[in-house]
């Protein structure tokens, strides 16, 4: 989660300074608009790059933890039978200790 706000910040404080330095610069209002308006699309194409990274790493950590709980599913399992296996020959073994 510090990730995400200190990327956002960062950001932030780069369009905000882009902006700005924009509009403190010394140009006709035309010139200024037209920076200002490129400056918004490179803001926006860049979180949109950022947002799309972040999901990408979302998305991977998910599948990650999938591949991670199907193993212990799996060791579970295997587990499980081997206790079934053990039950079922203390069983076999208490039967004939009770015939003999």
């Amino acid at each position: 989660m510090k990730n995400n706000d200190v990327l956002l910040g960062i950001l932030g404080g780069v369009a905000v300074g882009a902006v700005l330095g924009v509009l403190f610069a010394p140009a006709k209002g035309s010139e200024t608009r037209k920076k200002i308006a490129n400056t918004s699309v490179d803001f926006k194409d860049s979180i949109k790059e950022s947002l799309e990274n972040f999901s990408e790493k979302i998305a991977q950590t998910i599948n990650g933890l999938k591949d991670e709980a199907n193993e212990i599913i799996a060791d579970a399992k295997d587990i499980i039978d081997e206790e079934k296996v053990n039950f079922d020959n203390l069983k076999e073994m208490n039967k004939s200790k009770t015939l003999s």
